[in-house]
């Protein structure tokens, strides 16, 4: 164990000293300026589309454009929000909240281009209907074309890239049932092993059903993430007075020259664009699975509705939790780790009501979670190991057992091996994104053109 530790710490270290860094902002920059920042021209539209899809009708066994939302929200909205946030606000200081925006506002650009390419090169799936697709099938097709239409069976980076995704989210795996376990034990003293076989056992009744999983997520999402807003934003009423003070400690320690000396400034950065992209996913490759499975005309739409998944993840979400810890004197979360940073926190604004609220409230974010990364997993088991059933159904096992053994294992370790998967992926995936940018570039203009044409006519 203490080699693993080891590993996953020098592997961790290499990723995410600036490296990946430099990689996702250098991307997100290139994709905004090239769409001529679609995250601010599209915003609106970003919100009809997903509205529109609420009501809109599908084929038996495909899923809407809301649907595909609902399974990439339901993934980002979880313990990064909560848990993640809270340990970039401790380690990193309040200006890591700062470059957390910044990482998700570039990040809604690179979403958009991802996820409309996974839709431009989606693929019939014949073991649970409908379609799939996203990096791995995306990377596959573009080099193949590039080759001249030579098949493979398989395509080096995308191999790599599908097989990094399988071990990230056993990672997060971990990560739910550390963080549900956590929780649950500051709120009600319950034994982690307790809580463990509880959330393995839901988590396994839902997951060997074919249908369950999106039908669960479009009812479950939407009301968790509601319920959390809304108790955030009574408490940062609340406190209104106290806002002035939080954001000029943001700003001060994002640019500040004391941080920068000290060294502190580096961490910020680095703290708040990786707990940015743990909890939003943008330009790792995840959500282009979900957005892949959607039935849709256009691909641009899939791409404009994943890119405001990002921004009510990580802009509106992950901002609440990280105003609930900075409206938290530092006297009460210092020495405090993992659940129990936010836990105090609440517990300091809502008395144990707010202990037992994010104990509530993680259970059904994490929940939530868990199944959107099984989602996700389908394409790319499907990708390595072939159409049937046996693979799916060994990885799921797999799974539940790493959110096992996950419930009771160091807090520490579990967090730097779902980094490590996160970074691997993102590595991947950015070499693909920048060849692959000017045929969603081409896909944007052509939607942009229709929509023009619509209303003269």
């Amino acid at each position: 164990m203490e080699l693993l530790n080891t590993l996953v710490s020098a592997v961790n270290n290499v990723l995410w000293s600036y490296v990946l860094i430099v990689m996702l902002v250098g991307l997100g920059l290139w994709f905004s300026f090239r769409t001529g920042f679609v995250q601010i021209r599209h915003l609106r539209e970003m919100v009809r589309l997903v509205a529109e899809g609420a009501t809109a009708k599908t084929k038996k066994g495909h899923i809407s454009t809301f649907q595909a939302f609902c399974v990439s929200t339901a993934s980002r909205v979880g313990v990064g929000n909560i848990a993640g946030i809270a340990i970039a606000v401790v380690v990193g200081g309040p200006g890591a909240v700062f470059w957390m925006w910044v990482s998700a506002f570039l990040g809604m650009a690179t979403s958009f281009c991802e996820a409309t390419l996974a839709q431009i090169y989606k693929e019939k799936d014949p073991v649970y209907g409908g379609y799939r697709g996203g990096p791995a099938y995306y990377m596959h097709r573009f080099i193949q074309e590039k080759r001249g239409g030579k098949k493979k069976r398989y395509v080096g980076i995308s191999v790599l890239f599908a097989m990094s995704g399988l071990i990230c989210w056993c990672g997060i795996s971990q990560v739910i049932s550390n963080s549900v376990t956590s929780a649950f034990h500051n709120a009600f003293h319950i034994p982690p092993i307790y809580t463990t076989v509880v959330l393995v056992a839901l988590a396994a009744v839902i997951i060997f059903r074919k249908t369950a999983t999106v039908k669960v997520l479009d009812v479950l999402v939407p009301i968790m993430a509601g319920c959390y807003f809304l108790i955030t934003v009574i408490l940062i009423c609340m406190n209104f007075s106290a806002l002035p003070g939080v954001f000029s400690r943001i700003f001060e320690e994002a640019f500040g020259i004391r941080q920068a000396v000290a060294g502190g400034l580096g961490r910020g950065v680095m703290n708040g664009v990786k707990r940015g992209l743990f909890s939003n996913e943008a330009g790792s490759g995840s959500a282009p699975c979900a957005a892949a499975a959607a039935e849709s005309d256009q691909p641009v739409k899939l791409g404009l509705t994943q890119a405001l998944g990002v921004f009510i993840d990580t802009i509106v979400i992950c901002s609440c939790t990280a105003m609930i810890m900075l409206l938290t004197p530092e006297s009460l979360t210092e020495g405090a780790v993992g659940m129990e940073l936010l836990q105090v926190a609440m517990g300091y604004h809502l008395g144990q009501f707010g202990v037992i609220f994010i104990a509530a409230t993680l259970w059904l974010f994490s929940f939530s979670t868990f199944l959107g990364i099984l989602y996700y997993a389908r394409s790319n088991i499907s990708y390595l190991f072939g159409d049937g059933m046996l693979p799916q159904n060994l990885y799921k096992v797999l799974a539940l057992v790493m959110m096992f053994i996950g419930g009771l294992a160091a807090y520490t370790v579990v967090w730097d091996l779902g980094d490590v998967g996160v970074g691997l992926m993102t590595v991947f995936n950015i070499i693909m994104l920048y060849p692959m940018s000017g045929i969603a570039m081409k896909a944007l203009k052509s939607y942009e053109t229709e929509k023009k044409n619509r209303k003269k006519g």
